[in-house]
């Protein structure tokens, strides 16, 4: 059984950052071959990928609209996940998710297990 919560989402203006944190509630292990990935969806549009991380080796794997501005990392100890996002802009606004992908594969399809998500909004 897995349960995963988001937290740190919340209004920010343009340029500001935030940190979101995703901690991870599972009987047994966390396989290294799992990864740990950032999703969002804004209002009318489909869920999309935003940032993964391979529980095991930490591989990161980033979008290309938040390369070089968004940095994904894992506490392994204390089983969370956390997602550094500077520089936001308005097109940032969406609900995050935090999802447990079983194959590591950083896409929708892949995961298993879902977060109820945190809302992000930037303002202009």
């Amino acid at each position: 059984q897995v349960q995963l919560v988001e937290s740190g989402g919340g209004l920010v203006q343009v340029g500001d950052s935030l940190r979101l944190s995703c901690a991870i509630a599972v009987s047994g292990r966390i396989f290294s071959s799992w990864s740990l990935d950032w999703f969002r969806q804004a209002p009318g549009k489909e869920r999309e990928f935003v940032a993964g991380i391979r529980w095991g080796a930490g591989t990161k794997v980033y979008a290309n609209s938040v390369k070089g501005r968004f940095a994904i990392s894992r506490d392994t100890a204390e089983k969370t996940v956390h997602l550094q996002m500077n520089s936001l802009k308005p097109e940032d606004t969406a609900v995050y998710y935090c999802g447990l992908d079983r194959r590591g594969d950083f896409a929708v399809s892949s995961v298993s297990d879902w977060g109820k998500g945190t809302l992000v909004t930037v303002s202009s």
